[in-house]
């Protein structure tokens, strides 16, 4: 293939990749986006393996071979509660390759090259480090999303000047290299340092701030795939590492904006620790008022708006399904039904709109927090589902309180509340919930699923 041939294919891979992105910014386009991306992706592959010189197509075809089966199969298997945990894991092997490929390119090039230029050196070092801490901070993600880890934060003394040990001694085996002893063990020492760092830097972070560092994780995965796009002179690979960083900072920030927190206080605030709370009643003597699916069916039944506000609880019971019924058979009693989407809901950007999506909830019920707010006042019967932090007043009333001044969705400003949720155990944040003690909630203790299924049943008996 020659090359104005390929890089005119290559040129068609970008715009493919960055109309994915435009796509993917819409609901009602994501498959599309999805499509493109895909077979953007695949034929850059076919572009790559036909460049003139290319060797070992056996072992090329043996690891695309290894690495398709288990995409597919694991993309295929994997349950809707599990998608984060699959998301970091597929960002933590593309930070992981990125390294790889950053010491490959050094150990090809640095003996032959006897002084290699400055700006490869700085891309490739830049690669390793980027790569390696986004893979080894990713397993972590992976592990506390998983439970194979404490999702509390886990801190020690020093822990902040250990960090910036490691990460010190990283940057100076890097100016070791610049400065021209360009062995390969030093950078080896190089991504063993990150890959430590990327360990100790995740460690403290809680399972509340998961979706925000898998966001900021994925930024580094691109920035550090960029980054090997200079080492390689490969502009496709240049362009969609920067559109992945890009994207994936200013999500970033987004969900920091969400939070009303920095990224700085989000990466070292230790964000998650148990700060009170027995989960039975607070401190006044109130204390939560139980309910039966009769009553809140007789509630639903009869009233004139509904706003349904999912949270992870939906995803660990798989209700999404049942949700989208219940919403519709209200529907058919007359009743307008809505649902209310934080961004920081579940344990991944745009996790609730997935759940809701693949059980077909028309995306025009779906509102974002700023949407929905002010018709909270007049909605008669909030439904919360599994959600615990964006629904705590506490965020807009107490100032001791660590989520205080985070956007919640205001539901305590609805005539009722009704809450599902198995026990008034806390949130990720470690803190009580005064809307549970609210004398207009009522609370629906079970499984999110078993709980709808119930309501359903109530609804359809009424």
């Amino acid at each position: 293939m020659s090359a104005n041939l390929s890089n005119s294919l290559y040129l068609v891979t970008i715009v493919t990749f960055i109309l994915a992105l435009r796509f993917l910014s819409s609901p009602r386009r994501a498959r599309l986006g999805n499509q493109l991306g895909a077979a953007g992706m695949l034929l850059a592959i076919v572009v790559t393996l036909a460049q003139p010189g290319l060797e070992g197509y056996v072992w090329i075809a043996i690891a695309m071979a290894i690495g398709g089966v288990a995409g597919f199969v694991g993309a295929r298997r994997v349950k809707m509660t599990a998608m984060p945990q699959m998301v970091a894991l597929f960002n933590g092997v593309g930070g992981g390759a990125v390294a790889l490929i950053a010491l490959a390119e050094f150990h090809n090039l640095a003996p032959a090259a006897g002084r290699l230029e400055l700006n490869l050196s700085v891309a490739m070092i830049v690669s390793a480090i980027i790569g390696s801490i986004s893979f080894a901070g990713s397993l972590i993600a992976f592990a506390k999303l998983q439970e194979l880890i404490g999702g509390r934060p886990i801190v020690y003394p020093g822990q902040k000047v250990i960090n910036a040990l490691v990460i010190a001694t990283a940057l100076v085996l890097a100016t070791v290299i610049l400065a021209g002893n360009e062995s390969q063990w030093l950078l080896v020492g190089v991504i063993v340092c990150a890959l430590v760092f990327g360990v100790l830097f995740v460690l403290p972070i809680g399972g509340a701030d998961m979706p925000v560092v898998i966001s900021l994780l994925n930024a580094c995965t691109g920035l550090a795939a960029s980054a090997a796009g200079f080492a390689l002179h490969e502009n496709v690979l240049i362009v969609a590492g920067a559109l992945v960083g890009a994207s994936g900072t200013l999500l970033t920030l987004l969900m920091g904006k969400a939070m009303n927190r920095s990224i700085t206080n989000v990466l070292f605030g230790a964000f998650g620790q148990i700060q009170s709370g027995t989960g039975t009643a607070l401190d006044d003597g109130r204390s939560a008022r139980a309910t039966t699916a009769e009553d809140v069916a007789i509630m639903l039944s009869y009233a004139r708006r509904v706003v349904i506000v999912p949270g992870y609880g939906l995803a660990v019971a798989q209700a999404q399904h049942d949700v989208r019924a219940l919403g519709d058979l209200l529907e058919e009693k007359g009743v307008d039904v809505r649902y209310a989407i934080h961004p920081v809901a579940g344990r991944m950007p745009g996790h609730m709109n997935v759940l809701l999506a693949e059980a077909n909830v028309p995306y025009d019920r779906l509102f974002e927090m700023e949407e929905i707010n002010p018709d909270l006042p007049q909605t008669d019967v909030a439904v919360v589902v599994g959600a615990n932090d964006v629904v705590n007043p506490a965020a807009r009333s107490d100032t001791a309180s660590p989520i205080y001044g985070m956007p919640i969705i205001d539901v305590d400003k609805a005539t009722n509340v009704v809450v599902i949720k198995r026990s008034l155990a806390v949130g990720f944040a470690g803190i009580d919930n005064p809307l549970f003690y609210d004398g207009r909630t009522s609370m629906l203790f079970g499984d999110a699923k078993q709980a709808l299924e119930q309501l359903l049943t109530a609804v359809k008996n009424l």
